[in-house]
């Protein structure tokens, strides 16, 4: 067993535990000792490849193949230096006053969220892509949702230098893409603080943490971790848990910490999501410019759900369609002529879905669809074929029907085409979006995990800083909230750190 000590340990690099480590890296010039223990690898700039399973493979938990417990959900989540922000497309939005206000988290206003999200919005370079940057499906979306009256939106983006490559969720090859992995994290180690990769936390205990480090595989991507593989004992007065609304929960349930936190794994919820894809009669330029650069929300409430521009590549768009011969062949075969919409469904809380761990202490995902989240996805498939066809698309794949191939023909009938009768989990390829929940914040161990300010009821030296925090889905882009929210429990360990590290 190897054992080393810190002052303050975070776990996890992504957008948590990057914006902890930099917020706090100023510590390190009073002679305190910070590291942050990442589980994923530290990759070299030119292994960023832009090829699809090898890429996948790399920065993804399970190669992007982990699935809920009923295997009807796939759920995407980053696990290298940098965590999801180094997969994500760079989206940054803004909380949402209505939502921070329906979470009526005690001490947590909008106001303090918003000016905090501004601040890191700014520091990370958002703003809206210039037009040579707009690549045609993009075009297409915006096109038929103004044909349609649809209140179409730009989303800013994190990027600087974007030259167009369309490869954002394998990791950007060019290094635009101003995520945690490129600017807090090396600020945070010019302060000072040490990162470590390859380095799985397994336990928490009564400040120390259990870790295993991993060698680099022969054929593996990524460098080295810098400890030696092997098993470590690491001691800490504070520690910050920013492993991801899966991770986090599921690695304080094998620390034995639901005993007296009743609600640790709960509430947890995602963005069910849909690729929705049409042909074209001519080929569409869409591994050109960035992916996704377009939204439109104004369906979010009454209709429960949120509709994306986006582009993926063909292993993932063969396993996200629905059926199989010669209708998927069909599209398959169709490919650059496809123009694509993601729809992203609304999901709230829910007394069944939650995290749990399984016998071997490996995080397991327990999820049922809502009729809300049904709801949303077949009507976010009815707008998607509207906007395809205000769009000029000939033929148009509808996952929710009993027939998948619409021509263009039918689209006054899509709403007696698609039901929601036709959404079968398992049949319906779904993958989920941004997780969320798990450790919620409130005011009492009872009815929640930690405090607004990220500690852990019971345990003042413990702090949680990613999407875990979240008491309902945030309804959007989720990456600049966890920063604003990491930020409050930055701060707040400053301001505590005499009394907490003396103690």
């Amino acid at each position: 067993m190897n054992h080393a000590a810190y002052d303050i340990v975070i776990v996890g690099s992504g957008a948590g535990g990057g914006t902890v480590a930099q917020e706090l890296s100023p510590l390190c010039r009073q002679g305190l000792r910070i590291a942050v223990l990442e589980k994923g690898p530290r990759l070299r700039d030119d292994e960023f490849t832009g090829r699809e399973l090898e890429m996948a493979g790399a920065l993804y938990e399970d190669g992007g193949g982990f699935l809920t417990a009923d295997g009807a959900m796939t759920i995407a989540f980053g696990s290298a230096y940098g965590g999801s922000t180094v997969v994500y497309t760079g989206t940054s939005m803004l909380p949402l006053e209505r939502v921070i206000r329906r979470w009526n988290v005690p001490d947590l206003t909008h106001a303090d969220l918003d000016c905090r999200a501004r601040k890191f919005m700014a520091g990370n370079h958002a703003h809206l892509i210039e037009d040579d940057l707009i690549n045609e499906n993009n075009k297409l979306f915006v096109a038929g949702c103004r044909k349609l009256n649809y209140d179409v939106r730009q989303f800013p983006v994190n990027i600087k230098g974007c030259r167009g490559s369309g490869l954002c969720n394998l990791g950007c090859p060019n290094q635009a893409k101003q995520g945690t992995d490129r600017v807090q994290l090396p600020n945070a180690e010019r302060n000072g603080v040490e990162v470590v990769t390859r380095c799985q936390v397994l336990t928490v205990g009564q400040r120390t943490l259990s870790a295993r480090v991993s060698a680099r595989p022969a054929d593996g991507k990524g460098e080295p971790s810098t400890w030696e593989p092997g098993d470590y004992q690491i001691d800490a007065r504070i520690i910050v848990l920013c492993a991801g609304a899966v991770n986090t929960p599921a690695l304080m349930l094998r620390s034995g910490l639901g005993a007296t936190l009743p609600r640790l794994g709960s509430g947890f919820t995602t963005h069910p999501a849909m690729i929705m894809l049409a042909e074209h009669a001519r080929p569409i330029t869409n591994f050109i410019g960035h992916p996704k650069s377009y939204y439109l929300d104004q369906f979010a409430e009454t209709g429960h759900f949120v509709l994306e521009t986006c582009m993926y590549f063909p292993f993932i768009t063969a396993k996200s369609l629905a059926g199989f011969g010669e209708p998927h062949s069909a599209f398959m075969r169709a490919f650059p002529r496809l123009q694509m919409i993601l729809v992203l469904a609304g999901d709230k809380a829910d007394a069944h879905n939650r995290v749990s761990i399984d016998r071997a202490g490996k995080p397991v995902v327990e999820y049922r669809f809502q009729p809300e989240a049904i709801h949303g996805l077949v009507r976010g498939a009815i707008a998607s074929a509207r906007i395809f066809f205000a769009a000029g698309a000939v033929r148009v794949h509808m996952p929710v029907a009993s027939h998948t191939t619409i021509e263009a023909a039918d689209a006054p009938r899509l709403d007696q085409i698609a039901a929601a009768a036709e959404f079968k989990p398992g049949k319906v390829p779904v993958s989920a979006a941004h997780p969320q929940g798990g450790c919620g914040m409130g005011s009492h161990a009872r009815d929640s995990v930690t405090d607004s300010r990220g500690r852990v009821h019971g345990f003042p030296w413990l702090f949680v800083a990613d999407a875990s925090l979240f008491p309902d889905s945030l309804e959007l882009n989720p990456y600049v909230t966890i920063m604003a929210l990491a930020d409050r429990v930055a701060q707040r360990i400053r301001e505590e750190a005499p009394a907490l590290l003396g103690s």
